[in-house]
């Protein structure tokens, strides 16, 4: 058993690894900010520790990290990612301030493993599949923010010979998504026969089940490899369009609707190649994926077939992609 820390918990990514995590007979506490939206974890809390607090306050932070004395901590909260998120002094305060914060806490308690949490954004538009070693060109305010704390975060583990990787998420979906994001909002209209407005066909993404992500953060947390600060691609290395996914979507769940495209904008990042190389999580956290598009697909339909805890349905403002 572990004493773990997870920020971003409220977030759907959190909110699975923590399941995993209590699944597995951990003690779990979780950094929420007040007044945070708590409908992703009210089944589970009575069997976490819950800390109100917020990041940016170092003196706050240093508190509850001396008190908890973690051993894992997984950092997945983060601000930008979202197209209605533009405010950039949060960004900097959250994905950045933030970040600093935290490790410098558990820098001095100690631990066994930081697992960072970046983004695939932050290496921008490119016409292949970046390694981890190829240059940052970042495309968005989020992504710059992004690839400043993932930095940060290699040259403290790489200074201070601490166990602090950080994986690099692409398309992650799964149970406890947000209602207004492209597979939600597929599988709430398709329940009724509809297909919601959708970009353009051609839009690319690397997605990748959030189970296979959580395991991913495990592995990040056990497994140490010579290379301080390492930093790994988490996705299946496989691109899937939009109309690809909706091709799955309708016939899964039987839609007779026709799509109709290019009735929601595109995101400015939106983009027709974005796919992972995922060969360093392959061969040194011996990482794989196991579910592909339609088997994670499959798996979060039955999820909201048996009847999700409510979110905020209709408050999102999301494109379809």
């Amino acid at each position: 058993m572990k004493r773990v820390i997870i920020t971003g918990a409220t977030g759907f990514v959190g909110a699975n690894l923590a399941r995993r995590l209590l699944r597995e007979g951990h003690e779990v506490h979780l950094l929420v900010r007040p007044n945070h939206a708590a409908w992703r974890i009210e089944d589970i809390r009575q069997d976490v520790r819950l800390h109100e607090l917020q990041l940016h306050d170092a003196g706050a932070v240093t508190r509850v990290v001396s008190e908890i004395r973690p051993e894992w901590i997984f950092h997945l909260a983060a601000y930008g990612a979202y197209s209605r998120q533009i405010d950039l002094e949060q960004m900097v305060l959250t994905n950045i301030n933030c970040t600093i914060n935290l490790v410098n806490a558990c820098l001095k308690t100690g631990f066994e493993a930081f697992v960072n949490t970046g983004s695939s954004s932050e290496y921008g538009f490119k016409d292949h599949a970046p390694a981890e070693s190829d240059p940052l060109e970042p495309n968005s305010h989020y992504a710059v923010t992004k690839a400043a704390a993932t930095m940060f975060c290699r040259y403290t583990a790489q200074s201070r010979r601490v166990h602090l990787p950080t994986l690099r998420l692409y398309s992650v979906f799964g149970p406890y998504e947000d209602p207004g994001r492209l597979l939600p909002a597929l599988i709430l209209r398709g329940l009724k026969g509809e297909l919601p407005p959708l970009a353009d066909p051609n839009v690319a993404r690397d997605f990748v089940y959030v189970d296979d992500v959580v395991e991913a953060c495990l592995l990040a947390a056990r497994v140490r490899t010579r290379e301080w600060g390492a930093i790994y691609n988490v996705g299946t290395g496989v691109a899937t369009t939009l109309r690809e996914v909706v091709n799955v979507v309708r016939r899964v769940m039987n839609i007779g609707a026709e799509p109709v495209w290019n009735t929601m904008p595109n995101r400015s990042w939106d983009t027709k190649v974005w796919v992972s190389d995922n060969r360093k999580i392959c061969s040194e956290l011996h990482w794989q994926y196991r579910n592909n598009f339609e088997a994670g697909f499959r798996l979060m339909l039955d999820w909201f077939r048996q009847g999700p805890p409510s979110g905020p349905a209709g408050k999102s403002s999301e494109p379809a992609a």
